[in-house]
Order: structure tokens, then sequence, then C-alpha cells
């Protein structure tokens, strides 16, 4: 498990712009149970992360006209039973880390895996997500 202090900055970076974390097995049930959609960003400590993947993120939800009913996230290698029970619900894809995955009723319907993240602009993983917003989301 990583030390707070250096994961802390990193959850913030999400919390601060409106997502909900979630750290228990019971909250990914409930988020994932709503109906409506819910974006969850699986949340890690590598490069690609931080450099594409969280501005990628923020930079969909601020930039775009249609946006997800919620924004959750969750910590790979911290928040490990919730990252559990969120990667039973993104089968048959394996783990990765970061992620991201936009649900509609409880049923996934977008994935953004690491392989697709890394190497890629935040520029271009916004542009992917608004493009699962339109497609999914009121």
């Amino acid at each position: 498990m990583y030390p707070i202090e250096i994961v802390q900055p990193m959850k913030e970076e999400l919390t601060e712009n409106g997502f909900n974390e979630l750290i228990s097995k019971q909250e990914v049930e409930e988020q994932l149970t709503k109906d409506g959609t819910t974006l969850v960003m699986i949340n890690s400590v590598c490069g690609c992360s931080a450099g594409t993947a969280r501005p990628g993120v923020l930079m969909a939800v601020h930039n775009s006209t249609k946006k997800p009913d919620f924004l959750a996230t969750s910590f790979a290698g911290f928040d490990t039973e919730a990252v559990q029970v969120i990667r039973q619900h993104l089968m048959p894809y394996p783990p990765s880390s970061p992620a991201i995955a936009l649900f509609k009723d409880g049923k996934l319907v977008h994935f953004i895996e690491r392989h697709q993240i890394e190497g890629r602009s935040a520029q271009m993983i916004a542009q992917n997500l608004i493009g699962a917003f339109d497609a999914y989301c009121n």
C-alpha cells in the first residue's frame, strides 16, 4: 500500500473537482447500482496517470456539454477493497490502472484501459470521454 503522503495530493486533484471517493465495497456497490451514468477513475501513482489520465478526465468533465450524473474515484494500491470490487464490474477486462470507466444504470458502457492512456495526450483522452458522454449521458 502506498503512503498517504504520496497518494493524498493525487486523490485531491480529483476530489477537489467533484469526484466522490469510493473506499469500501459497500460504497462501490451503492454507487454502481444507481440509475444514471457514473464515471469512475481508477487513479494511480504512475506518470501516465498524472500526465494524461487525471488531466484528461478533468478536461472532459469541464468541457463537455453532456456530463455523467456521478463522478467517482478509487486509488489503485491504496483503496484496495474498492478497486477490487470495481474491477469485478469491469470484467472481462484485466486489471488496469489508471483506468477510466463509464457505467450507465450499473452496466459498463465505455472503458479506457492503461494501454489506451499511455502515450496519448490529455486532450486525446478528453475527446474520447466527451464522445462517450455524448453517447451515454443526458
